[in-house]
């Protein structure tokens, strides 16, 4: 029998491994390699400043017409809801006292006229038979205040006939203004007074509209503050513009203006009223409708802006991101937002330019943990008339980003 030596080395490594399995020990694992993560490098960016506020519609002109003299409702000549012209006759009141005022008038006045010729032919009389001393100085003077008189007289008259003309006029109800014509409060046959002012139907002139707004004072002073500090800059001698949302959540299609601000803050609610004009050709605003408008009214030329998906709330609703700092290492950074632009949050603090935000692989690290960066890869911006719902959303107010900030954490 031939036998072979076994080296020595090899006998070694065997005996180890028979010793290290009889006390229960095990090889070492290998260490855990570090986390990639998708990172956004925070850069100021240019974002419009807008306001979102509540608000309703008003017509841009509203005529009350009521009767302007007592009689009756002969006809109505116009159709509810219909549009009438300024000057175009709604109502036709019974006009036969009046035109009787007027004849009366007239005839008052002839007899005036008539007075004021055989007047006026004496004093003219008297006037030379004064002079030769024909007739007494008082006699004259007589003659000539009763021509006065009866020139008085012709004045009034006319003034009566002016009067009573205006109110023949007035049984023709016209339409003070062009506009659409709502329900007629009186029907044919109804007695309609002056002294009470009878409501007869309203006028409303619809195109353009008002949407008169409702801003706190307090963000109409933050505003005032930002511009000053020179951290927003207005959008120029132009007038603000404004965008319309609807009840049904539809951005409205024309661009509104900004009117004014109202400099007198309602000391029960602590607002003021913001009005816009809004074109209004089509009559989808009505009189009334509760909306919302955006109002653009300004530009933050150093915005810090993040994309949504790298911001998480906390238990107590506080917007929080990781950043991953110089040395690679993972921290927790808690923010102030003031609203959304687009996709991203506006962040106000927390973070400033150059930190590197994690957007991707955010659930597999923890603050403290060393990671390997990579430049996030976020899915392209949609077209524009895919996005403008959210265009419209940009720069809203916190009360608005606190509402997505509540829906994101739930």
């Amino acid at each position: 029998m031939r036998f072979e030596r076994v080296p020595f080395y090899l006998v070694s490594a065997a005996t180890a491994a028979i010793l290290l399995a009889a006390c229960g020990q095990k090889p070492s694992a290998p260490p855990p390699q570090t986390p990639e993560v998708g990172v956004v490098t925070i850069q100021p960016t240019a974002v419009p400043v807008r306001t979102e506020l509540p608000g309703r519609t008003s017509a841009y002109l509203v005529a009350q017409v009521r009767a302007r003299v007592d009689g009756v409702v002969l006809r109505r000549e116009f159709t509810e809801g219909s549009i009438v012209k300024a000057g175009q006759r709604l109502y036709k009141i019974d006009p036969a006292p009046y035109i009787a005022q007027l004849n009366n008038a007239k005839a008052s006045l002839a007899k005036a006229q008539a007075n004021l010729a055989s007047t006026t032919a004496q004093a003219n009389r008297y006037k030379v038979l004064v002079a030769a001393n024909a007739v007494s100085k008082q006699d004259y003077d007589n003659a000539v205040a009763s021509q006065g008189q009866a020139a008085a007289d012709v004045a009034a008259g006319k003034a009566a006939v002016d009067t009573a003309a205006i109110n023949l006029g007035y049984t023709d109800v016209v339409s003070p203004v062009t506009g659409q014509v709502g329900i007629s409060q009186v029907t044919p046959g109804a007695y309609v007074q002056a002294s009470q002012a009878t409501l007869m139907a309203t006028v409303q002139q619809l195109d353009p509209m008002y949407v008169d707004l409702t801003q706190s004072s307090l963000d109409g002073l933050k505003l005032r503050q930002q511009i000053q500090q020179g951290r927003l800059t207005t959008s120029g001698p132009n007038a603000a513009k404004v965008s319309l949302l609807l009840e049904d959540g539809r951005v409205y299609s024309e661009k509104g203006k900004l009117q004014f601000t109202d400099v007198t803050v309602d000391p029960t609610t602590g607002s003021v009223t913001v009005r816009a004009i809004f074109q209004n050709k089509d009559r989808v605003l009505l009189p009334g409708m509760f909306v919302r408008a955006r109002i653009e009214e300004g530009v933050n030329p150093n915005a810090i802006i993040v994309p949504q998906i790298g911001i998480t709330h906390d238990q107590k609703g506080t917007p929080t991101a990781l950043v991953v700092g110089a040395d690679n290492k993972v921290a927790l950074r808690q923010l102030v937002t003031s609203g959304t632009y687009g996709q991203n949050w506006v962040v106000d603090s927390g973070l400033n330019a150059g930190d590197r935000v994690i957007v991707q692989g955010v659930d597999k690290v923890r603050p403290g943990m060393d990671v390997k960066t990579v430049p996030a890869q976020l899915p392209a911006a949609p077209a524009d008339g895919a996005s403008q719902a959210s265009n419209a959303q940009a720069a809203q107010p916190a009360s608005a980003a606190s509402a997505a900030s509540a829906a994101s954490g739930a």
